[in-house]
């Protein structure tokens, strides 16, 4: 049984020690092979870096080093190229200040390795003379790699002016790459995000962009017929333990936790780092969104949370998914593109093409949707978690009471100073339960009278759930509260039935619930309901 890559991205030391390697060299045959300037959109530990080593190792010189891979025996020439690489993670970027110091010292000491004498102020100055001077000692054009060419901006989502100014140094860095073209090889670049071109690469108007491409679909992740190919000896070893008791086996069980992503809705792999990490640890967790989740998004999420309820299944082009702007960002591409949601099937409206969107995998889901409810509340992640298992048995038993019960123990954790007076915002609460409970609930549903807040079938019961916001004075009476409550479930009740909300489920066999919710604040929940 080969041992486990956990961390590791140094092609050489995976093969040398024997490690499991998922063969990717048919794709670095394609790139090294064809167009001149490439550019790849990944989220983050789905092995962007191990492919930029694997392409600096495919013009090293060392043909032996892929004996048994795809490339060995392919006309891939194997010849010794000057490679540059540059690691955008490793690159302070605190000021923009500091991104050119920063950037200008990995290049010279760049250039010392190679006995290269630069020293210029700019750091594009300085990498248009290495690229020259590495040209003219190889004999060979250059080879130039770059990972996370964009985490000196995804620092900063949450100060613009940092973020902007930032992004105005690299586009200068990166230009220079056009005029090099007579010295260059070939230009490969890596990150999270995709901003738009004019925004970055303004010069590198000739650069193909790979992320959404047919041909390179599974060029990063564990593809679903490898799994069995390189890790059948690891699921056979876990399942011999007895410590699963997984329905459809292990196998179906590590694709439904880590499998999912797609970015064409048709070839799905695996996320690497949560499959070497479930083998390495034999538990199924959220690894991958363990190991950093952006807090930015989740503040994005609270600042606006009607944005968040229509994410699943949420349709959009290919121009509004994987583009966006520094100053305008929109919630669907930067959830798409970091990796929390992903391509559950592509469509062609006319000439164009359209994109669902989708969480990929319980890992996300659940990890995800905890982690929403607890900071959409600000309680601990194990009180959250201990009100929607409540919520679960509330509402397989049809115990519409116990459901409110828990959504008062729920939003009586929220600070005064962060309740947020409107519906979507209790809304966004009710939705991330019956997401963390597995439920498919469908939020902002589209019916011919209207659109329905929420909508939750299960086994024997219906549940049609329209949500209301009151504003209420800090010293009403009871009595007064009472009013408003009355007024709003009203109100709720009569669209639910006035429009028709539940219609399309009568003479479905099951139970259909009215469901109206009342929110005059954090600690006044009320809610009146009916069956069918």
């Amino acid at each position: 049984m080969k041992k486990l890559p956990l961390g590791m991205q140094t092609f050489r030391d995976i093969v040398k020690g024997k490690y499991v390697y998922v063969d990717k060299t048919r794709f670095v045959y394609n790139i090294a092979n064809s167009e001149k300037y490439y550019f790849l959109s990944r989220p983050r530990r789905f092995g962007k870096s191990l492919l930029l080593d694997t392409i600096a190792e495919a013009f090293s010189g060392d043909r032996e080093l892929f004996k048994g891979l795809w490339i060995y025996d392919s006309d891939h020439d194997f010849i010794k190229h000057p490679v540059i690489r540059l690691d955008m993670s490793n690159i302070a970027n605190d000021t923009p200040e500091i991104l050119r110091k920063s950037l200008s010292i990995a290049l010279i000491e760049r250039a010392k390795k190679e006995g290269i004498d630069v020293g210029y102020e700019m750091p594009s100055d300085n990498f248009k003379v290495l690229i020259e001077k590495l040209q003219v000692k190889y004999g060979q054009n250059v080879v130039v790699l770059i990972d996370e060419y964009d985490k000196p901006i995804l620092d900063h989502l949450n100060r613009i002016e940092t973020a902007e100014a930032n992004r105005q140094v690299m586009r200068g860095f990166y230009g220079i790459l056009k005029s090099m073209d007579p010295y260059l090889r070939m230009t490969f670049i890596t990150g999270v995000s995709k901003f738009t071109k004019t925004s970055i690469f303004s010069e590198l108007n000739n650069i193909r962009d790979i992320t959404m491409s047919e041909q390179y679909a599974d060029i990063c992740g564990v593809a679903i017929e490898d799994l069995e190919k390189y890790f059948g000896e690891h699921i056979d070893h876990l399942s011999s333990l007895g410590k699963f008791k997984c329905e459809g086996g292990l196998h179906n069980a590590i694709l439904d936790w880590y499998d999912g992503y797609s970015w064409n809705g048709e070839t799905r792999v695996i996320n690497p780092y949560s499959l070497l990490s479930f083998f390495t640890e034999g538990s199924f967790e959220s690894f991958w969104y363990s190991s950093g989740t952006p807090t930015f998004l989740i503040d994005m999420i609270k600042n606006k949370p009607s944005s968040f309820l229509v994410l699943n299944n949420h349709e959009i082009s290919k121009k509004g998914l994987d583009t966006f702007e520094i100053q305008k960002i929109e919630l669907a591409p930067l959830l798409f593109q970091t990796g929390y949601l992903t391509v559950a099937e592509k469509s062609a409206r006319g000439i164009a093409e359209s994109y669902t969107l989708k969480i990929p995998n319980l890992e996300v889901r659940e990890a995800f949707y905890l982690n929403l409810l607890a900071n959409f509340t600000e309680s601990e992640g194990y009180i959250a978690e201990s009100a929607f298992w409540r919520m679960q048995d509330s509402l397989e038993a049809g115990n519409l009471q116990g459901v409110l019960e828990t959504m008062k123990s729920l939003f009586s954790s929220i600070p005064y100073e962060l309740h947020i007076k409107h519906e979507h915002y209790y809304h966004s609460i009710f939705y991330s339960i019956m997401n963390l409970l597995g439920f498919d609930i469908d939020a902002e549903v589209s019916v011919s009278g209207g659109r329905v807040d929420a909508v939750l079938e299960l086994a024997e019961n219906v549940y049609v759930m329209e949500f209301k916001y009151v504003h209420c004075e800090k010293d009403a009476s009871a009595q007064e509260k009472r009013k408003l409550f009355d007024a709003a479930l009203d109100d709720g009740m009569k669209q639910i039935k006035d429009r028709g909300y539940a219609r399309k489920f009568e003479g479905c066999g099951k139970t259909v619930h009215h469901a109206a919710f009342a929110f005059l604040g954090r600690d006044d929940i009320d809610m009146r309901t009916d069956k069918h």
